[in-house]
């Protein structure tokens, strides 16, 4: 079993990392494979809306997204985890979450769990929590939580470590996902089959 976490920070090794880290640990403790993956510094552009990714089953720009999508099949479980910029995650992050959500077929999410994480210095979290959460609530993907709103607090590495709760949060995150990935684990071995699913219905508002 693996769980990509992906790193939505134009830092590295900062604050967004050093809280996945924790959340890395702890699954490794429980025999997870994990891997984070960094959106990186290059330019991620917003969904174009040009409909190739209907017929190719990719996103038309081949960048950052399309190598994370290709990852994502193989993998098991996802924390997406983005640093708090104006009460909202990151620009990169966003337009990373949208173009992925939106492009990749969507059996290479459906019935994965999802946690997602954000850090800050002092406030915005919980809309930015609020934001990622809906990306894995739209996709058929078990949301894996934790004892608290699943974020951390600092400007810098080493304060994000202070933070003792919101680590705490981190670790109970990881333990909490590798639990509900074993149970889906014991479940296929068990012949529990997953739900059917069904052709989408699509409406707006005036019809």
């Amino acid at each position: 079993m693996k769980v990509l976490l992906v790193n939505g920070s134009p830092h590295r090794t900062g604050c967004t990392y050093t809280a996945l880290h924790e959340v890395e640990v702890a699954l490794s403790a429980e025999g997870i494979e994990t891997e984070i993956f960094w959106v990186g510094t290059s330019p991620v552009s917003g969904c174009l809306a040009c409909g190739y990714c209907k017929e190719h089953g990719k996103c038309a720009i081949d960048d950052v997204v399309n190598v994370f999508a290709e990852k994502a099949k193989d993998a098991d479980g996802f924390i997406f985890g983005s640093p708090v910029h104006y009460a909202a995650a990151s620009g990169s992050m966003t337009s990373f979450m949208d173009r992925l959500f939106y492009s990749a077929p969507a059996k290479v999410f459906r019935h994965k769990p999802a946690g997602v994480i954000v850090s800050a210095r002092r406030a915005g979290t919980t809309d930015a929590y609020d934001q990622l959460i809906k990306y894995p609530g739209i996709s058929e993907m078990p949301i894996i939580s934790s004892h608290y709103w699943n974020m951390v607090h600092g400007s810098r590495a080493d304060e994000v470590i202070k933070d003792k709760e919101g680590m705490q949060s981190m670790r109970i995150l990881g333990r909490n996902m590798a639990y509900y990935l074993k149970c889906i684990e014991a479940g296929k071995k068990a012949g529990v089959a997953e739900p059917p699913c069904e052709a989408r219905d699509v409406t707006n508002f005036i019809r």
